[in-house]
Order: structure tokens, then C-alpha cells, then sequence
């Protein structure tokens, strides 16, 4: 056996290499965990006065002796005789549910268009489209609500579902429009070739491709409209039709102020639906928002 041989098994291995953690990475986690942790208290402190009954949380939800957990809250909010969240919710749905679809197919479609089809006229009108994006909601309120009054529709759902169309029809254009600048052209072209037309290519090929972009517009849209109060608020008066954000504060009461109890109950239950749906389609949702900034 020669020297080298020996002295092969008695080599040192190589050190494992140590992770170096810079001190900003630490400054930018410990601010990133209490920006998070302070987003996060008042939540926690709704859901501290909704679990528990009122004798426990009248001098401060953070006294968590003695802590009786109970769903009297959520119940009494549901079917409370003033304004019942039941109806609320109901109510909620049947306006986000039209307003989630309708501009989404309608803005993917004028998206699509502008993606695609070359006019003299495409920027300059996609250019007004965004325009329509920066428009504040308070400025368009009063023309809105006598709009509504010449047609006979205030006080009505159908108000808000044409409202809430109309406002996310420009967002959607631009949202897709940058999606379907980055599909491919070639199949879109082999499809043409085979005499398919624009609108079998669109929703034939270029529609299923879209899914994730799709996605993010339910979770945008609909938390958008679900979340709605203003609009709410200014067209529909009629407390048969209120919906679950006109329904929340009024819990407090209207002559008698009752304390957050019920308040804290029927919001937790409002935010449940669009958090429901953002784990549903998270996935999708996530590759949505970032498929149209990388290429290929």
C-alpha cells in the first residue's frame, strides 16, 4: 500500500458551509412579523367578543378570566328582528354572484380583443378605459342615484349587479388584456389555419388557457362587491333588501346603542365568505396574479 493510499481514508472532509444571516434579513422579518401581528390584533379581538358572552368582554376582551366559549353571538345576529344577517347574506350573494360574472366574461372578452386585434383606435381606447379606473366612487354617487331613480330601480338588487358590472368591466380589460399578450400566438394561428374563428378560438382555446387569470378576477371582484358599503348604502333603502354590510352596523341598534357583541359576530361571519374563497382558489389565484409578469 503506498503513502497515499494510507493516508486517503484520513482526509478531512469539507466543513458543511455556514449560512451567513445578514442583519437586514433580521430587521426586514422582525418588521415584516410585527406589521403582521398588528394587522392581526383587532381581528383577534372581534372574534374574542364574538365567541364569548357579553359579562366577559364588557371591560376588555383581552381579560381572559373567566373565558366561557359560545355561539349565542352568531345565533342571535342570524336571526336578529331588526336586520337578520340571514337575509343579509342571501341578499350579498345575489348581487356578487352576477357581478363576479358578468364583468368577467365581458371584460375577458374586450381584453381579448385588445390583445389581439390591431386598430387605429385600440390605444386610445384602452387608454379611456383605464382612464375610468381613477374615477372616485363619491363623484359619480349622485348622477348614479338619479340614473337609478329614472329607471325605476333604487331600492333594487339589480341596481347594485349593474352597478358593480360596470365598475369592474376597465380593471378586467386591462387584468386580461396584459394575461393574453403573453399566450402564445402559434396556436391561436394553427386554429385559424383550420378555419376556426375568433370567437371559437377564444373560447375554445384561449378561454381554458385563462383559468388562473380567471381565478384571481372571482377572488378580486367578488371580494370587491361582497365587500361593497358606499353603493349599498346610497340605492338601496329598503330594509327588506339590505345587505350583509348595511346589516352589520345596524346590529348595534338604532335608538338603544347595544354593545359589539352581535356587531362582532355578524362581521365575522360577512368576512368568512371571501376568506372561504381565497383558500379555494388560492392556487389558481396565485399563479394568475404572476403569470402575466413572466413570459413563456
Amino acid at each position: 500500500m503506498t503513502t497515499a493510499e494510507s493516508e486517503a481514508p484520513f482526509k478531512r472532509k469539507p466543513s458543511p458551509r455556514r449560512l451567513k444571516i445578514r442583519p437586514r434579513t433580521i430587521v426586514i422579518h422582525i418588521v415584516a412579523w410585527g406589521v403582521g401581528l398588528a394587522w392581526l390584533i383587532p381581528f383577534i379581538g372581534v372574534a374574542m367578543v364574538a365567541v364569548r358572552p357579553l359579562s366577559q368582554t364588557g371591560f376588555g376582551w383581552w381579560n381572559l378570566s373567566p373565558f366561557t366559549l359560545t355561539f349565542d353571538n352568531f345565533v342571535a345576529a342570524w336571526n336578529n328582528s331588526g336586520c337578520p344577517l340571514s337575509l343579509g347574506l342571501r341578499d350579498s350573494f345575489l348581487v356578487a354572484l352576477p357581478a363576479t360574472i358578468i364583468p368577467m366574461f365581458v371584460g375577458a372578452l374586450a381584453g381579448y380583443g385588445f390583445a389581439r386585434l390591431h386598430t387605429r383606435t385600440r390605444e386610445y381606447m384602452f387608454l379611456a378605459i383605464v382612464l375610468l379606473m381613477a374615477v372616485p366612487q363619491m363623484m359619480v354617487a349622485v348622477p348614479i342615484y338619479n340614473l337609478m331613480i329614472t329607471l325605476r330601480l333604487v331600492s333594487s338588487l339589480l341596481s347594485l349587479v349593474l352597478l358593480h358590472s360596470a365598475w369592474g368591466i376597465p380593471w378586467i380589460i386591462l387584468f386580461m388584456r396584459n394575461f393574453f399578450r403573453t399566450l402564445p400566438v402559434e396556436v391561436e394561428e394553427a386554429a385559424r389555419v383550420d378555419g376556426a374563428s375568433d370567437f371559437k378560438i377564444f373560447y375554445k382555446i384561449v378561454l381554458p388557457m385563462s383559468l388562473p387569470a380567471m381565478a384571481a378576477i372571482v377572488v378580486f371582484q367578488f371580494m370587491w362587491v361582497w365587500n361593497d358599503f358606499f353603493f349599498a348604502q346610497v340605492l338601496i333603502q329598503n330594509p327588506n333588501w339590505y345587505l350583509s354590510t348595511q346589516c352589520v352596523p345596524r346590529l348595534v341598534g338604532q335608538f338603544t346603542v347595544r354593545p359589539y357583541d352581535l356587531m362582532s359576530a355578524a362581521a365575522i361571519l360577512t368576512m368568512s365568505v371571501p376568506v372561504v374563497l381565497y383558500v379555494v382558489l388560492q392556487r389558481f389565484y396565485i399563479r394568475g396574479l404572476i403569470g402575466w409578469t413572466i413570459k413563456g
